[in-house]
């Protein structure tokens, strides 16, 4: 019953809270690329579906470079997001935008162009033209060359004064703002496209400093929030991640509780049935022995070994190398060695009387050495 108490009164506001909305996190496809939230969401990666409106996905391209996907047009890289103004900023990828506005189509997406302006395409024999109008380069050859206009009477003058051919006649380009009516010149359309969007409309929550977002995970109503710098955007983790915890541990302890509670009334209730004579002749507890340590050879017995110190042909007596087998270092003159009588193993004094100490084998062959036939003098090698 307790548990229960425990829990809905600490993890159900949680809880609760949980399905309530909070302004999604801000991302990035890259540390200095455009940032990306409501209501455009990066798909399929750092944002959940509900964190953006519908059609307004965005996607990463190598982890670098953010791209809107049109589903008639293609792939557009995104050069800026303008959520106050609602205006989104593409290039082309191929730095050829004149030749995908050919077949530019924005159906079945949420934006629309807020200015456009028409303009026919005509091919022309590129000696006659270079070097008077402005053409589009990635289009043209070194025999004809591509320019765009929206005057029609520069149109019939290209076609009938410089043998031009009309490619497309009114094509509706995005431009950023209207041109001046029958204007009489070419464009090389290496601009930007901006699109606008009208739905949702998040304008004035932007200009109150706020952010857009989904009113709950279960409505399509928009709310206004306050912005979350995007340092926090690990906050909505962490929170999931305290419920998960809590949910756990807050169960846990009240079982362990209960456990504990009833083993001490358990026990109580047994000792209150005894009398003060079997509480008497209740047997003591035995203590466990503490275990014997055993050592190594005291100081007398190691000292009764023979030390030797090597002259300047540093022969060692015995089975033995020219390293130490405990330090591994190389014997040089002058140094003191020790040897165990038993099986002739030599070693730096140092060395094996420190190891002596602690163990009574040989650290070589593991043999048990004694002191008989120890020398307890110094020889010199």
């Amino acid at each position: 019953m307790n548990t229960f108490i425990i829990f809905f009164t600490f993890l159900f506001p949680l809880l609760h809270t949980s399905t309530t909305a909070q302004p999604c996190p801000i991302t990035r496809c890259a540390q200095n690329q455009v940032p990306i939230r409501f209501p455009f969401y990066q798909q399929a990666t750092k944002h959940p579906q509900n964190c953006g409106y519908p059609g307004f996905n965005l996607s990463c391209k190598t982890q670098s470079t953010t791209y809107l996907s049109l589903p008639y047009s293609g792939d557009f890289y995104i050069r800026d997001i303008n959520y106050l103004d609602q205006l989104i900023t593409l290039y082309d990828p191929n730095n050829c935008l004149p030749n995908r506005l050919l077949t530019f189509n924005i159906s079945g997406t949420p934006f629309v162009i807020p200015f456009h302006e028409n303009y026919t395409f005509l091919t022309c024999p590129s000696e006659v033209i270079k070097s008077r109008f402005d053409i589009i380069e990635c289009m043209s050859n070194s025999t004809h060359s591509v320019l765009a206009t929206s005057s029609m009477r520069l149109v019939s003058s290209l076609v009938s004064s410089y043998s031009c051919r009309v490619v497309v006649a009114a094509l509706p380009v995005p431009v950023s703002w209207p041109v001046k009516e029958d204007e009489e010149f070419t464009a090389e359309l290496g601009g930007d496209i901006q699109l606008t969007w009208y739905v949702p409309q998040c304008g004035d929550c932007e200009a109150q400093g706020g952010i857009c977002g989904f009113k709950s995970n279960n409505s399509d109503e928009i709310d206004c929030f306050r912005r979350l710098p995007e340092s926090s955007q690990t906050g909505n983790g962490l929170r999931v991640f305290g419920i998960i915890c809590l949910s756990i541990a807050v169960p846990a302890l009240a079982c362990a509780t209960g456990i504990a509670l009833f083993a001490c009334c358990f026990s109580s209730r047994n000792h209150a049935g005894e009398s003060p004579m079997q509480r008497n002749n209740r047997p003591a507890a035995v203590l466990p022995q503490p275990a014997v340590v055993v050592t190594g050879l005291d100081e007398s017995t190691i000292e009764s070994y023979e030390k030797l110190v090597l002259g300047e042909s540093r022969r060692i007596p015995g089975p033995n190398d020219s390293t130490c087998p405990i330090c591994l270092s190389e014997y040089l003159s002058k140094d003191t060695i020790r040897c165990i009588p038993e099986c002739k193993h030599c070693f730096h004094a140092e060395c094996i009387d420190e190891w002596l100490r602690m163990n009574s084998t040989c650290p070589v062959c593991r043999k048990s050495p004694t002191a008989e036939g120890a020398t307890p003098h110094t020889n010199p090698v």
